[in-house]
């Protein structure tokens, strides 16, 4: 209840934040002749790049066949949802008119005089983040069935009981339906994973289609997919945790899985660290003035502490999963994912705002700072976004069950034999298992006390 009194005051902070930009227009945010981009582009791009990887998690690991996705699956893909929910208020708000966001679609001339360019790719990321907005959602929800019927059949109420026989669609796990199920997962897996790849390419198109030193790269797209599966990783991790510690999951989410995690953190920061030195190469390389003075302003200009909160947390502090006592400590790797989570903010901070600080003209040089309205609406929309978690967590399954019970390994006299020898013995009617197997890749799962009568 804690977590979520807290979540519920940051989100009072985000609706105060948004009555005031809706009621007295986009002047109370911070943006200025020169920046027209920033806090609210920082913050789009930041929690994009966050539901850029909860599926591309859960979608990759079941397509390679990983077990230990089952663990964390579930929460990677609600933090998809809710992040890209996240996402949205920016430019929604932005607009000025959100009622009017529909415009952003093409409509029909008889509709207004208004008809969406082609040409800019800021209409790319609309089709690009709805449709992996959608795909997400219908992969997570179809994740969730099996698990909606395990719960309709054990919820005594009748409310629970009629709203979880809807939710689960009339599924009864018959082998039909698994194999259907297991049909659809895959399909749905296979087209979110070239989606995911795209939605992040096309967000940094955003950027290096334009002519502005810094942005104008080729290297953006690999450079910010990398960037959105290090981050996702991260915040996923912070979920994890926070989810293991607050629901007591410590038997399914265990340290197995979290050093798992923080190896994939170390790769994907140590890709990230490569793009922002190769960047500074071919500025180098180019030889083109505009491109160089672009770079050196971020490192030694006066927003070099933003650059420096850059690296200091995306490059220098993963490297510390080298050291097997961090990778699986609980307590260092959520301090490591909190640390990389304000890097990578600090990241599309200083992407956006030096470019955009000091162009080609000296004359319309500008300094940014954000408003407390500017601050409302971040920390706000996390606030939105922890108390949605939090709400999904408390009445939907947070760990996928049916996946769970398939790679739990117990034995049970005259029962079904999920690997291991039988060893027998136990009072009547409920058996211990034995301890787990140290097969590769399998978590080191608790062990499982398995009741015949009531299972």
């Amino acid at each position: 209840m804690g977590a979520l009194g807290v979540a519920l005051v940051l989100l009072g902070v985000f609706f105060y934040s948004v009555y005031r930009t809706l009621w007295y227009g986009i002047g109370e945010w911070g943006l200025n002749k020169t920046i027209g981009w920033a806090w609210d582009i920082t913050n789009f791009v930041w929690w994009v790049g966050i539901g850029h990887a909860g599926t591309l998690i859960s979608a990759v690991l079941l397509l390679f066949r990983q077990k230990w996705r089952s663990s964390i699956n579930r929460a990677a893909e609600a933090m998809t949802i809710f992040a890209v929910i996240c996402a949205a208020m920016f430019p929604v708000l932005h607009m000025g008119r959100p009622w009017l966001a529909f415009y952003v679609f093409p409509l029909q001339n008889t509709l207004g005089s208004l008809w969406t360019n082609f040409n800019s790719p800021l209409l790319w990321d609309v089709f690009a983040i709805s449709t992996y907005f959608t795909v997400s959602l219908v992969f997570w929800y179809t994740g969730l069935v099996p698990d909606f019927a395990t719960i309709r059949d054990r919820a005594k109420g009748k409310i629970a009981k009629f709203s979880y026989s809807m939710l689960s669609m009339g599924w009864t796990g018959s082998a039909k339906h698994w194999s259907r199920y297991e049909t659809v997962s895959l399909i749905l897996a296979g087209v979110s994973t070239p989606l995911v790849l795209s939605v992040h390419t096309i967000v940094s198109m955003d950027f290096a289609t334009s002519i502005v030193p810094g942005w104008h790269t080729t290297i953006f797209p690999p450079y910010f997919v990398a960037g959105a599966i290090f981050s996702g990783f991260a915040m996923v991790l912070t979920l994890m945790l926070i989810t293991r510690v607050v629901f007591k999951l410590e038997d399914y989410i265990t340290l197995e899985h979290i050093a798992l995690m923080n190896k994939i953190m170390m790769v994907t920061g140590s890709i990230v660290g490569v793009a922002y030195i190769t960047e500074f190469f071919i500025a180098w390389y180019s030889q083109v003035e505009y491109e160089q003075y672009a770079f050196i302003n971020r490192a030694t200009g006066p927003y070099w502490w933003a650059y420096a909160c850059m690296m200091s947390c995306n490059v220098l502090s993963p490297q510390v999963v080298w050291f097997r006592r961090v990778r699986y400590s609980i307590t260092f790797t959520f301090i490591l994912s909190i640390i990389v989570n304000i890097g990578m903010w600090f990241e599309r901070f200083v992407i956006i705002v030096t470019s955009l600080h000091r162009d080609y003209l000296p004359s319309s040089w500008a300094m940014f700072s954000p408003t407390r309205i500017d601050v409302g609406i971040y920390v706000g929309t996390i606030g939105l976004f922890f108390t949605l978690f939090l709400l999904f967590a408390k009445f939907f399954p947070v760990i996928n069950m049916a996946e769970i019970k398939a790679i739990l390994k117990y034995t049970v006299n005259d029962g079904p034999t999920y690997g291991g020898a039988n060893v027998g013995g136990g009072r009547s009617g409920t058996h211990a298992s034995p301890a787990p197997y140290a097969t590769p890749g399998v978590p080191a799962s608790a062990p499982v006390n398995y009741d015949k009568q009531n299972d």
